[in-house]
């Protein structure tokens, strides 16, 4: 039987461990382009295998990380990934 200690345990260790994979991704980029496309342009795409367009259609948003963000959700992260680890495995039981 799995323990609800345990399930709270890998719920915040996954939580932490993809802020810390976001942080880092930010880290490494300037700016993201978001690209949403409508539902008559992405099924033409997928139908002649149009993967790299030059000029994608639909709307786009760019994202462009300030210096804290990155190093925000690496700390956040990293307490969250160490607060899994402190958790004590019979502190949720009833």
């Amino acid at each position: 039987m799995i323990r609800p200690a345990t399930m709270w345990r890998a719920f915040f260790s996954a939580i932490g461990i993809v802020l810390i994979i976001l942080g880092l991704e930010c880290l490494a980029i300037d700016s993201a382009t978001f690209v949403s496309q409508t539902n008559e342009d992405s099924a033409a795409s997928q139908a002649f295998g149009n993967l790299l367009a030059a000029t994608p259609a639909g709307s786009s948003r760019v994202f462009r990380p300030t210096e804290w963000f990155p190093w925000s959700l690496l700390a956040i992260g990293s307490i969250v990934v160490l607060y899994s680890i402190s958790l004590r495995p019979g502190a949720a039981q009833g």
